[in-house]
């Protein structure tokens, strides 16, 4: 396949050489790889924060993780002085992981504009605020303001270089279910197209912003591609088809992988289709008690039916929590098994990447 092909189906034609290429390369590692990836991994993890070059995965296996997770969650509904330190450290850390060679994606806990609660919905205190900021609604222009602050931050990720970090931007993710306010309960299938279409347009088109690939990514409440794509905004607004399943992979004692595999290989088969990408854009194990989770679950999973996604990206370890974690820390039971995770040869990690913004992996 040429180069213009996959060109032609990313859908910013003005995005910055490296995210061409970046998205060229995650095109051409899912045909025989996949990324590991990790959620907050350079922040924080279990029992520490913000030590330099230093992530729980790393310390265990010997590299960072390929993708590493981060979040815009503080970039509204806080006060100033939190947004801009917010800003700051992520600023550090988006271009410092360019720099390494890896690769950042983010996600968006998007703090309810209207009604300021957070992100979650809240019954009694949540407004059902997607009707409110698409085109025409009362929110619209606080709205673009919010948009405006993550353009600036995407126009601020610069390398000493010169060259823009490239982020994978994930908005309104687990759309499908009900915890979230725009959640599929609180939003009509009209308005969650029309702020997503609103929201890509103008992030590209308006603020200028080239250094995004859009993922889109529902939660498991689809067994058909018709059902997946029922929230689909349409091929022009989407790079990359995702989804988050905890549910198969173990959450609450029960594994359903047939079910896991089958919802993977509708995600591999609109990429392949759409000649876009594809990936599993968050799993994990909580507290990872199956010390063979690595291999026999996930690996396994990951490699059967011909799937080809991009990355595989497990949620955050808590700095405080005892419980709350999804990749293993030197000690943990699963940590050997995740070496062997590690060190087979279709995982790929950050050690792995060479200069994935520069040339085409071989």
């Amino acid at each position: 396949m040429t180069v213009g092909h996959f060109l032609f189906a990313q859908i910013d034609k003005d995005a910055t050489k490296e995210t061409k290429i970046l998205y060229q390369n995650l095109k051409l590692i899912s045909k025989k790889h996949i990324l590991f990836g990790h959620q907050h991994a350079l922040e924080y993890g279990h029992g520490w924060k913000n030590e330099p070059n230093k992530s729980d995965v790393k310390l265990v296996a010997g590299s960072h993780p390929a993708v590493v997770g981060v979040d815009f969650s503080d970039f509204s509904g806080q006060p100033k002085e939190v947004i801009e330190k917010a800003k700051e450290s992520l600023r550090k850390n988006v271009i410092d992981t360019y720099e390494r060679g890896g690769i950042t994606t983010v996600a968006w806990h998007f703090n309810n504009p209207v009604s300021e609660n957070g992100f979650y919905w809240k019954d009694s205190l949540s407004v059902p605020a997607m009707s409110l900021i698409k085109i025409g609604g009362s929110h619209h222009e606080k709205y673009k303001e919010i948009l405006k602050a993550i353009a600036d931050f995407a126009h601020s990720v610069k390398a000493k270089d010169g060259t823009l970090a490239p982020m994978i931007f994930r908005p309104f993710h687990e759309f499908d279910g009900d915890w979230f306010w725009w959640g599929k309960k609180y939003t009509s299938r009209e308005d969650f197209i029309a702020v997503w279409q609103f929201t890509v347009s103008y992030l590209k088109d308006t603020l200028g912003v080239h250094n995004f690939i859009y993922a889109f990514s529902p939660d498991v409440r689809f067994n058909l591609e018709a059902e997946y794509l029922e929230r689909y905004p349409g091929d022009n607004f989407v790079d990359m088809f995702g989804m988050d399943d905890y549910a198969d992979f173990g959450r609450d004692g029960k594994y359903n992988l047939e079910a896991g595999v089958k919802r993977l290989k509708i995600i591999s088969d609109l990429g392949i289709k759409k000649q876009k990408l594809a990936a599993f854009t968050e799993t994990g194990l909580e507290s990872i008690p199956n010390e063979k989770w690595w291999t026999e679950i996930l690996l396994k999973a990951l490699k059967s039916e011909n799937l080809q996604l991009a990355y595989v990206l497990v949620w955050r370890n808590d700095s405080a929590s005892l419980t709350h974690y999804y990749a293993p820390f030197p000690g943990q039971i699963s940590a050997p098994d995740f070496v062997k995770f590690y060190n087979d040869p279709f995982t790929l990690f950050e050690k792995d990447l060479k200069n994935i913004y520069k040339k085409k992996f071989k």
